[in-house]
């Protein structure tokens, strides 16, 4: 899994592009943190994190979601 807090569109070789382009059924998510400056935040944080196990636990059912 990749994790990002960066998923522009900006240029044919951006992160967004490549997904659109590269991504298929049995590839790993890629999961964006929408807004890294409240990363300071502890209940952000936790929420993320929160987030992020129940991705990990049920990972067969992300894949291919780019």
């Amino acid at each position: 899994m990749l994790l990002t807090g960066n998923r522009n569109m900006d240029g044919n070789d951006s992160l967004e592009q490549v997904i659109r382009e590269e991504n298929h059924g049995a590839a790993l998510p890629v999961l964006t943190i929408s807004d890294l400056d409240r990363m300071i935040e502890r209940p952000y944080r936790d929420a993320c994190a929160d987030r992020l196990v129940e991705i990990g636990i049920a990972l067969d059912q992300y894949r291919g979601t780019g």
